[in-house]
């Protein structure tokens, strides 16, 4: 276990230069670093992730670090100026769920001084991937307190984990890729104006509230929150019935859609409620299944007759900077 709690901003790779790797088979395991990474924890070159994000110097070279076993106490910005992948040792490289690698910070919003600076992980570079590791906001009950925020563009997760309990995930900007991951949390926790995918992934909610907070406001805003093939589920141990809305809007022209997902008991039967005055929210269901994807009840939700698709959400070039083996 790495204890110290550090704040680093990756600068760029120096001179010399490291380089991504090729992209590695999916549900293989990831047990020792791609060719061309800096490392960390057990027998890798640095402690902290932070340390070895300082370490990439100040080039725009593509880079990588793969990051071992462990429980890192951390609050990271990634700030690199070139494409950068952050790899977790793993024995399943396809799921969250074989996952070794967490890193995780306890600040609540108000103590920080904004949501952004209370991220357990602040993402601001384009282009940044991150597989099989787990990011913790461990504040509970009480505050807002983010576990990642992403503020950059073309950003893909893919097998991670995100944990809290109000604001777990700020998908705040730019085009977003989340693929077979979990997002868990109560109040607010997948938010923010960016235009994300979510696909394969598990939302749980640990406690009643709503699952989305979308902030869309501008009739020009091509965002949306798209939630497809996923399951829909409460924590386990946890007794919500019925205590969970898909969503409420952030800002007035709030976009979410729901479709072909298994949506669990917890859902309340009107499905949306309020949160901007005078909001006029585009929340679609398309094509789910499970003990609330009944939409006869519903209240706040406009019809849609097919689902939406990638190119949709995240443009035409998504197959440019999305790993599509996932």
């Amino acid at each position: 276990m790495y204890l110290p709690t550090v704040l680093f901003s990756a600068l760029s790779l120096g001179a010399g230069a490291l380089g991504a790797p090729a992209e590695l088979q999916r549900r293989a395991s990831r047990t020792s670093a791609p060719a061309g990474c800096l490392t960390v924890g057990s027998g890798g070159t640095y402690s902290t992730i932070g340390g070895a994000l300082e370490a990439l110097g100040s080039s725009t070279a593509s880079a990588c670090i793969f990051v071992a076993s462990g429980t890192y106490t951390e609050q990271l910005k990634i700030d690199y100026a070139g494409n950068l992948t952050l790899y977790g040792q793993t024995s399943d490289t396809g799921t969250y769920k074989s996952n070794t690698v967490t890193i995780t910070h306890t600040i609540s919003s108000p103590q920080a001084g904004t949501l952004d600076k209370s991220a357990t992980v602040n993402v601001v570079s384009d282009g940044f991937k991150m597989y099989n590791i787990n990011v913790v906001n461990g504040y509970g009950k009480g505050s807002q307190a983010v576990a990642l925020v992403g503020n950059a563009d073309q950003l893909g997760f893919y097998g991670c984990q995100f944990s809290g309990y109000q604001d777990t995930l700020y998908a705040k900007a730019g085009s977003q890729y989340y693929s077979n991951c979990m997002i868990e949390g109560a109040v607010d926790y997948i938010f923010g104006d960016a235009s994300a995918w979510f696909g394969e992934c598990d939302i749980v909610s640990n406690g009643p509230g709503a699952i989305t907070a979308n902030s869309r406001e501008e009739s020009d805003d091509t965002a949306w929150y798209a939630i497809d093939n996923c399951n829909v589920k409460a924590a386990s141990g946890t007794d919500i019935d019925g205590d969970v809305y898909l969503g409420r809007p952030w800002r007035v022209l709030s976009r979410v859609i729901y479709q072909n997902s298994q949506l669990g008991s917890l859902i309340n039967a009107k499905g949306w409620t309020t949160m901007a005055e005078g909001a006029t929210p585009f929340y679609y269901e398309f094509n789910n299944e499970g003990e609330g994807a009944s939409t006869a009840d519903r209240e706040y939700e406009s019809s849609i007759s097919a689902a939406v698709n990638k190119n949709t959400v995240l443009g035409s070039g998504w197959k440019s900077w999305v790993d599509t083996s996932y």
